[in-house]
C-alpha cells in the first residue's frame, strides 16, 4: 500500500490500518507518534538551539545593559555639554566683536578726532582762563612772570599734544597710517 501519507512519513509504514485509525481518534496516541518522528524531533531540536542561542545573545546583552547605560547617560552628558558650549561660543564671539570693534580702525579714528577736539578745547579753556584771570587780579611784583611762564610752559604742552593729534588724524586722512591686524 503506497499512499501519499507513507511516501511523505515513511515512518508510519510500519503502523496497521487499525493503528493509523487510532492516531485520528486517540489524541495522546496521536501525540506520542507525532513526537516520535524524526521530523518533528528535528523541529524541536532546531527549536531548542535557537532557543538556547537567543537565551544567550539575551543574557550577553543583559551584561551589557549597564554598561550601555552608563555609556548613553555619559554621551547624553558630553551631548548636553557641547549643546552648552555651542550657547556660550555664541556669546563670547559676540563679546570679541564688542571688543574689537573698540580697536577698528573707525572707532580709533574717531577717538584721535574726539581726542583733538578735547584737546583743543582743553588749551583754549587754560589760555582764556589765564586771561581772564590776569585781568582780573592787580599785578603783584615778581609773582606774575612766574605766573606767565608757568601758563606758557602748561599751554604750550597743552597745544603739542593738539598738533600731535592733528598731524596723525593729517596722516590717516593721506592713507599714510596702515593698521596690521596680528
Amino acid at each position: 500500500m503506497s499512499t501519499p501519507l507513507l511516501s511523505d512519513f515513511p515512518e508510519l509504514a510500519h503502523l496497521s490500518r487499525e493503528d493509523l485509525e487510532d492516531l485520528l481518534v486517540d489524541p495522546a496516541y496521536f501525540q506520542a507518534i507525532f513526537h516520535s518522528l524524526n521530523h518533528v524531533k528535528s523541529l524541536y531540536q532546531a527549536q531548542a538551539e535557537l532557543g538556547s542561542a537567543n537565551e544567550s545573545i539575551a543574557q550577553n546583552n543583559l551584561a551589557l545593559q549597564e554598561s550601555l547605560y552608563t555609556l548613553r547617560g555619559e554621551t547624553k552628558a558630553a551631548f548636553d555639554e557641547a549643546k552648552a558650549l555651542e550657547a556660550r561660543w555664541k556669546d563670547v564671539e559676540r563679546e570679541q566683536r564688542e571688543v574689537y570693534q573698540r580697536f577698528s580702525p573707525q572707532f580709533l579714528l574717531m577717538r584721535l578726532k574726539h581726542a583733538t577736539t578735547a584737546q583743543d578745547e582743553l588749551s583754549e579753556a587754560r589760555a582764556s582762563q589765564f586771561v581772564q584771570g590776569s585781568s582780573a587780579d592787580p599785578p603783584v611784583a615778581g609773582s606774575n612772570g612766574k605766573d606767565i611762564d608757568d601758563f606758557v610752559k602748561e599751554f604750550k604742552e597743552l597745544r603739542r599734544i593738539y598738533h600731535k593729534r592733528v598731524m596723525w588724524g593729517d596722516r590717516w586722512a593721506a592713507g599714510q597710517v596702515v593698521w596690521r591686524d596680528d
